[in-house]
């Protein structure tokens, strides 16, 4: 088994319970962590033979452009869309931080881990 990861890809969406930010729009950072039998791929040197990781990262693109309240609801969209595109992903770490969150203060981020 192998871990594909995908860290620090950044969005600007509109994820929030506020309604200010699911107008105003936040920052917003990812990283994924994909566990997967790369056997094939080592030995043939083919995409095809494993994942396509450009791929993966047009699944979170698409899904963080869709306004969610919770970071667990728009993670758990993520890594259903992973596992039903490449089911030959055996288990998936998805951290999902929003940056600068408006909490009264001063906070660099908060985020949400899911696990598959």
């Amino acid at each position: 088994m192998s871990v594909i990861a995908l860290e620090g890809m950044e969005f600007f969406a509109y994820h929030g319970c506020f309604k200010e930010e699911q107008i105003i729009g936040t920052k917003f950072r990812c990283d994924l962590y994909l566990e997967v039998d790369t056997t094939k791929a080592e030995q043939t040197d083919n995409l095809n033979d494993t994942v396509n990781y450009q791929n993966v990262y047009r699944i979170l693109e698409a899904e963080m452009a869709i306004k969610s309240k919770l970071l667990e609801h728009v993670g758990r969209r993520i890594l259903e869309k992973i596992k039903e595109k490449f089911p030959q992903v055996k288990h998936t770490r998805l951290i999902i931080r929003k940056l600068n969150p408006p909490l009264g203060g001063k906070v660099d981020f908060v985020s949400v881990e899911l696990k598959s």
